[in-house]
């Protein structure tokens, strides 16, 4: 299986692609803890169905020491007990801004106030730029059909 575009080769979003990288490492950067950033990162890459990016950021999630356990509970982390608040927390507010398509009125007030119960305000930043960000690389991913399945951990960094 073929993407119907290569993406790092095509100069437009190729371009578009470096300037997503470097957003991506203001994010690795911020005081939003890791594990966490990963977590939001697979959960809206599962809602999405990008394939690419479900594998990249699964492998770099047990690369850096996350348990397989957890990794095979995100997608139904309402009903797992593996996670904390704060991470059950951000998980919601990953679902909720991923999905804003499926409700009315974006991402309710009560989520919010729940993430903030947990994250500070370069946090709170700090994720909703996450979640944007990895929204945008699965939208790419997925209109290319992205192949999955070959992503080593530090292949592209």
């Amino acid at each position: 299986m073929d993407a119907r575009l290569d993406l790092f080769a095509n100069p437009v979003i190729g371009k578009v692609l470096r300037h997503f990288n470097a957003a991506g490492q203001a994010l690795a950067e911020s005081s939003l803890p890791a594990a966490t950033q990963e977590l939001v990162k697979i959960r809206a890459s599962q809602i999405n169905g990008c394939g690419f990016c479900t594998d990249m950021h699964t492998k770099d999630a047990a690369a850096a020491g996350e348990s397989a356990t957890r990794l095979h509970l995100v997608a139904v982390w309402r009903e797992a007990t593996v996670f904390t608040e704060a991470e059950r927390a951000a998980l919601e507010l990953a679902e909720q801004g991923t999905r804003i398509a499926d409700g009315s009125g974006g991402v309710p007030d009560e989520v919010w106030a729940n993430a903030a119960r947990y994250y500070d305000e370069e946090q709170l930043g700090a994720l909703v730029a996450l979640i944007a960000l990895i929204n945008a690389y699965n939208r790419a991913n997925v209109i290319v059909q992205q192949p999955a399945g070959d992503y080593v951990p530090g292949m592209f960094g």
